[in-house]
């Protein structure tokens, strides 16, 4: 057992006790009843508990609750509310992104953190010149989203949704 800070949605928060085997996708969910974020796999494969930490996407899974201290962590919850949605939120509402909606809050995650990559050059497998900035392109875009896993097949949707919040046609 050990005590775990971190701040979550621009809160800060503190567990008392946690087991130090507890992954942040069950931190999450069961300690901070934050159940936006999903199970889906529980093993890195589908994408649905994807989060970001410190800006950057993981999928919680995978990553145990104690590696995280003092760290950002933005969930689903953390983007946007009802009353006033993240853009890529928006977007997908508008472009009908989901279907089920099971995959929804890792897709959008994984969504923003992707344009924000793309916006950093960082380069992805499929980036042709690593010297220069990688094009916002629809290979590049389902390259980048290829972790996560839309059962229902949403794909050409969501990506249209990210084309839109990035100003592009992809």
């Amino acid at each position: 057992m050990m005590k775990l800070s971190f701040e979550v949605n621009g809160t800060p928060c503190d567990l008392a006790e946690i087991d130090t085997r507890t992954t942040l996708l069950d931190a999450l969910r069961e300690h901070l009843r934050l159940t936006g974020t999903k199970k889906g796999c529980d093993h890195g494969q589908c994408g649905a508990c994807t989060v970001l930490v410190n800006g950057t996407r993981i999928n919680s899974c995978l990553s145990l609750a104690v590696q995280h201290h003092g760290d950002r962590i933005t969930t689903i919850e953390g983007l946007g509310t009802p009353g006033a949605l993240h853009p890529m939120q928006a977007a997908f509402v508008r472009h009908d992104g989901y279907q089920c909606g099971y995959c929804t809050p890792g897709q959008i995650c994984s969504a923003v953190a992707v344009l924000a990559e793309i916006e950093a050059g960082v380069p992805s497998h499929v980036t042709a010149d690593l010297g220069a900035a990688p094009p916002l392109t629809n290979l590049e875009i389902r390259e980048r989203m290829s972790g996560n896993i839309c059962r229902c097949g949403a794909y050409s949707n969501i990506v249209d949704a990210m084309a839109e919040v990035a100003g592009v046609k992809a």
